[in-house]
């Protein structure tokens, strides 16, 4: 080039500008960036949509080739389905701003942290590289999914098994809450003849029942594949008894033991959901100890109610010692269809049958009818 020459100047001054950008590049400051991140909702339910936002915002347009834009995720997170990723690549050229979203179709129940959001870029060579972490802290719940089911009282201690109690408790016929098919023993007082008249039927005012009623909900949390359907109906067992104005005790022993004692109305609720949303099947004793156990402690003229995904010899042990102490007890086997049942447990099943102890396997995709179910049978 020094001899002279058109290529050699030619080549010179071609890559002249490539190699001054270069130079600009490597003293470009990345950490001058101010990058946020927002997302659509604080608090959400398993199964709904999490949307998050990231801006970055630059002090000075220096033109960059790329940008990739990575939010790290927590492990309980990175094998999510996602409709956007949440890593990308930008191409902000001068802009100042650039913002892109990221969406998680559906959230997973549990506890999630947002920590760090990942900045890389490159000269166009790619002889130089760069790039910064930056450390945005995020947590956020996600609460169990519930379906809204309509809790009945039950008798569980029936010649042939359990069923609805047919016995009309005492109700508040000052508040109707709903209306109902007619049934032998309502109050003549009760019929309601607009509805009757539509529905060419004898229909009866449903009111709030005002008898007090204690419920124990027993969870197990032995590892299991089907521990989410579990978890799912809980929350949607513990609401709807809450809902009616019935005291609840919730017990779930795992790695940590948590009790929560009779209590009612919606802070109690708040309390079951806010375990609920973190509990994982970590028990490392057997469930069946974990009932007796407690049941032994505590509760007189209560009803207990029993929520598992599996029947072994252990429970069916413990099941028995606990019927012959004459106590309220209904089990609750979650199943995502019929076919999961073993041989094993068809045989548990016909045997508590026998022994006059109410169990009831229950699908998923028929949580809100286990109680019309029960009153059927």
């Amino acid at each position: 080039m020094f001899q002279g020459g058109f290529v050699s100047w030619f080549l010179f001054y071609s890559f002249l500008p490539f190699g001054l950008y270069s130079i600009l590049f490597a003293l470009y400051p990345l950490k001058t960036l101010k990058v946020n991140r927002i997302t659509n909702q604080k608090e959400y339910s398993a199964g709904e949509k999490l949307v998050g936002t990231i801006t970055i915002t630059r002090r000075f347009p220096f033109p960059l080739l790329y940008l990739v834009v990575e939010e790290v995720l927590s492990p309980t997170l990175l094998y999510s389905k996602q409709s956007k990723k949440s890593k990308v690549i930008l191409y902000p050229g001068f802009k100042r701003s650039l913002t892109y979203q990221y969406v998680f179709d559906s959230i997973p129940r549990g506890e999630h942290h947002f920590s760090t959001i990942r900045i890389k870029t490159g000269d166009i060579f790619g002889l130089i590289e760069k790039e910064i972490n930056y450390t945005i802290k995020d947590k956020f719940l996600v609460y169990p999914h519930y379906v809204d089911m309509v809790y009945r009282q039950l008798e569980s201690r029936f010649e042939q098994g359990a069923t609805a109690s047919n016995v009309n408790l005492q109700r508040d016929t000052a508040i109707a809450v709903g209306i109902r098919e007619y049934k032998p023993g309502d109050r003549f007082s009760w019929i309601d003849w607009k509805s009757s008249a539509r529905k060419n039927d004898i229909m009866t005012k449903e009111f709030e029942q005002q008898q007090s009623h204690d419920v124990v909900i027993f969870m197990d949390r032995t590892k299991s594949s089907l521990f989410e359907p579990v978890v799912t109906f809980s929350a949607s067992l513990s609401k709807a008894i809450l809902r009616k104005g019935a005291q609840v005790s919730f017990i779930s022993i795992g790695e940590e033991k948590s009790i929560y004692p009779l209590r009612s109305g919606e802070m109690q609720q708040q309390q079951i959901f806010y375990h609920l949303a973190k509990v994982q099947d970590d028990s490392k004793t057997p469930f069946s100890q974990n009932i007796e156990s407690e049941i032994k402690k505590m509760y007189q003229h209560v009803s207990f109610m029993i929520v598992t995904s599996m029947l072994t010899e252990d429970l069916l042990r413990t099941f028995e010692k606990i019927a012959h102490r004459k106590v309220n007890m209904i089990i609750f086997i979650v199943k995502e269809k019929a076919s999961q049942l073993s041989s094993q447990e068809l045989s548990i099943l016909e045997t508590l049958r026998k022994r006059n102890v109410f169990a009831k396997v229950v699908y998923e995709g028929h949580y809100s009818e286990v109680f019309f179910e029960v009153s059927r049978s």
